[in-house]
């Protein structure tokens, strides 16, 4: 599995998009462009593609932008891969398809599956609500100060 940079940036939107979820105002993608420091025009090729899985509603208008079409805790990290990714759990080439095909079963069935559906598990496990969990915990750590 390889995540490429429009998942990452998809994902780090999204998360964007959740912190101001509560608040009900829409965002702008130069907002998040400037936020992120991502590039606007990438940024709506990623938002097109969300809006097609229906991940976010877009407003129109001088107040409009986007917002998350629900909350933060119903949107899994795969939700928003699998909208992005064209494939996000790659077919492994045969090994041995003339020589050994029943290689390539096992395979496919003890190693390619398992896996797949691990990752799966994985990333649909995590919503954007944890992320946003972890970056707290992440910016509560960084300001501690110790005293000696």
């Amino acid at each position: 599995m390889k995540i490429s940079a429009k998942g990452r940036y998809g994902l780090a939107a999204m998360t964007y998009l959740a912190r101001s979820y509560a608040a009900g105002a829409p965002v702008t993608i130069i907002s998040i462009s400037e936020k992120l420091g991502i590039s606007k025009i990438y940024l709506e090729q990623v938002f097109s593609l969300l809006k097609r899985a229906r991940l976010v509603n877009s407003i129109k208008g001088s107040q409009g932008g986007y917002q998350l079409s629900r909350a933060p805790r119903a949107i899994s990290a795969y939700d928003i891969l699998a909208a992005i990714e064209l494939a996000l759990m790659e077919q492994a080439a045969p090994a041995a398809p003339d020589k050994m095909p029943e290689l390539d079963r096992a395979l496919e069935t003890r190693v390619w599956q398992p896996l797949d559906e691990a990752i799966h598990k994985s990333l649909a496990s995590v919503s954007l609500d944890d992320i946003l969990t972890a970056i707290d915990a992440e910016k509560d750590a960084s300001s501690l100060m110790y005293f000696i």
